[in-house]
């Protein structure tokens, strides 16, 4: 089923850094280019699974620019620009758009909690304002577990309301299947995006664009088959090695797997508070999911 723009298997791709924890430019390049050959539909950059919040507002506009000079394929590639200082997030949409990602994922203004609605509503406005002649589309990134703000449906509503085309999808990263559908009820026009390969077949021929997921940089394969073939088979695979990585934090365990899979021990370094993760388990790990990547 072709459908234009972002879509699909979109994989939270990892950030690789350097020995000094600098955004390595060309491996994140090669990266993508593995992912986009090996099931991936799109990317998202700059994201949780990329380490955004651990890296500075220089070192994400540095990557952007890299991404923007490169010959990925821009028009399937989002990236997260949302900050707690809305000046930072302005100025990382700003480059969204001057690099042509083509969208732009913001958080909510994270740091404090229980702020009001009437504040979760000014700080975009600040943002789509200031953006207004190089203008992103902005994707809504709902992550109330890390973040402590959520984005409930009325609030979506409402900053559809007020902000237009402006406001096109939401990433749900939440688990909560109801809120993701009832987001995409408001209007057609809204892509969301799960956070869970268990979503795949309802995005295949339901109301969702497609699912966002750390754990696609690994079963990128059998999640293409899932949403795009509706193959069920795929989708249990891909869930079986979604489920691998519970108990284990997403970023560490992701890298450690690429570096293991890819034969580049540099990938699985991580930025603080991180730390990598212990040989012993990664090789455990390693192995479970390789035998499921066998049965294709």
């Amino acid at each position: 089923m072709a459908k234009a723009g972002l879509h699909g298997v979109v994989p939270a791709i990892v950030t690789p850094v350097d020995s000094r924890g600098e955004p390595d430019a060309g491996a994140f390049l090669d990266l993508a280019r593995w992912m986009l050959d090996n099931g991936a539909d799109g990317l998202n950059v700059l994201g949780t699974t990329g380490e955004a919040t651990s890296l500075s507002r220089a070192q994400r506009l540095s990557l952007m620019q890299a991404v923007g000079r490169s010959s990925l394929p821009h028009a399937s590639l989002m990236v997260g620009t949302g900050a707690a200082a809305v000046s930072d997030a302005i100025a990382l949409t700003q480059a969204a758009a001057a690099n042509g990602f083509a969208g732009a994922l913001v958080l909510p203004p994270f740091y404090y909690k229980n702020a009001p609605e009437d504040g979760i509503v000014r700080y975009f406005d600040a943002v789509v304002s200031a953006t207004a002649s190089s203008p992103a589309p902005i994707y809504l990134y709902n992550f109330p577990a890390l973040s402590g703000v959520a984005f409930p449906e009325p609030l979506v509503r409402r900053l559809v309301a007020l902000f237009g085309d402006r406001i096109v999808g939401l990433k749900d990263s939440s688990g909560d299947v109801p809120l993701a559908r009832a987001v995409a009820a408001i209007d057609p026009r809204l892509k969301v995006f799960p956070s869970n390969e268990a979503t795949l077949l309802e995005a295949h021929d339901g109301p969702f664009a497609g699912c966002i997921s750390a754990s696609a940089c690994v079963n990128g394969v059998f999640c293409a088959r899932a949403y795009h073939a509706g193959d069920r088979d795929a989708l249990d695979k891909a869930v079986r090695i979604r489920k691998l990585f519970e108990g284990f934090h997403y970023v560490p365990s992701v890298k450690a797997l690429l570096a293991r899979r890819l034969g580049k021990p540099g990938l699985a370094r991580v930025l603080p508070p991180f730390v990598e993760m212990p040989e012993a388990e990664a090789r455990k790990l390693a192995g479970a999911v390789d035998a499921i990547l066998a049965e294709a």
